[in-house]
């Protein structure tokens, strides 16, 4: 079936009253996977950072089918995770099987798990070699130990107490879910795209980065299967694309890079690294919708983007 008869199908049947809006998010339902994301922002993420050390804080928007890759940073020495969703996807059993397939994994020192066995999945990285420059011998026996493991487990039990080593709220909608410059970290995978109140997001972002922080965005610019061309989203008109985002609670926004790149540095960040995944265009200018007719040669190329950004000094 023509992918833009599908999306504006798919986007009619959210009006049926027995629509289920609560469907599979895809990738963090696998440990390897989150075993894999965590990891290649780690690497990269400290790569940029001032300290280079484990951060302590971490905070993810929009964790998915479940809280893996959060899990995966407190095995990597972090001592509280924040998990931030718009729709509650996650459940304690799957959260406990991932969290007991990920401790061997660290206890192995696996490598990162390559384009071999997720080759869609960026960012990607020169080496993925388990990364002991940043989690030795001595601090991995120290995340590993019996009685942290079983602390960080019985956390994810308690995910709804903010005491609790992991703290996991669906929906959040207000930016005092994370106290103001308190996080060492904030990350998220494929995430920003679907968000709709960017600049609220990034506002609420530098609020809970504290200084010296960094925080790690892989952006996916793609259409997600909504369109013929990877880019075919900037083809609808605002009122089809309306009537393809039917009764969902997100979908896509349909920012370019720029846009993200912009209001990152007016929320007071610089950019210290964007990494940019170029894909030739499928379209010709004519063929955008007007509101989109005016993108720049480096957005209608821009599939995906991998951005670290600090606090800019004396914002």
């Amino acid at each position: 079936m023509d992918l833009r008869i599908k999306a504006l199908l798919s986007g009619m049947a959210t009006y049926i009253p027995w629509y289920d809006a609560k469907r599979s998010t895809g990738g963090t339902d696998s440990a390897r996977y989150c075993y894999s994301v965590w990891l290649r922002h780690l690497v990269l993420g400290m790569r940029c950072a001032s300290a280079g050390s484990i951060p302590r804080v971490v905070a993810e928007l929009g964790p998915g089918d479940s809280i893996g890759i959060g899990l995966a940073a407190l095995l990597s020495g972090a001592e509280k995770y924040f998990a931030l969703d718009l729709v509650r996807y996650t459940d304690l059993n799957r959260n406990l099987a991932i969290f007991d397939e990920l401790v061997p994994m660290f206890a192995n020192r696996a490598p990162i798990p390559d384009d071999a066995e997720f080759p869609l999945l960026y960012p990607k990285l020169d080496c993925y070699d388990f990364p002991a420059h940043l989690i030795g011998e001595g601090r991995l026996r120290e995340n590993l130990a019996p009685g942290r493991v079983a602390a960080i487990r019985s956390s994810i039990e308690h995910c709804d107490v903010e005491g609790s080593m992991v703290f996991y709220k669906a929906p959040w909608n207000a930016p005092d879910m994370i106290g103001d410059g308190s996080a060492d970290l904030i990350f998220s995978q494929a995430v920003l795209e679907h968000v709709d109140d960017l600049e609220g997001v990034y506002a609420a972002m530098r609020k809970w980065l504290k200084p010296g922080g960094i925080m790690t965005h892989q952006i996916d610019f793609k259409c997600h299967g909504k369109a013929n061309a990877w880019n075919g989203h900037w083809t609808y008109t605002d009122l089809l694309w309306g009537i393809i985002v039917g009764r969902r609670s997100y979908l896509l926004n349909r920012q370019p890079h720029s846009v993200h790149v912009n209001l990152i540095e007016r929320c007071g960040f610089r950019i210290l690294e964007d990494r940019i995944v170029r894909t030739d265009s499928e379209l010709r200018r004519e063929q955008l919708s007007v509101r989109f007719r005016a993108l720049s040669d480096e957005d209608l190329t821009t599939s995906g983007a991998f951005i670290v950004a600090a606090v800019a000094r004396g914002a």
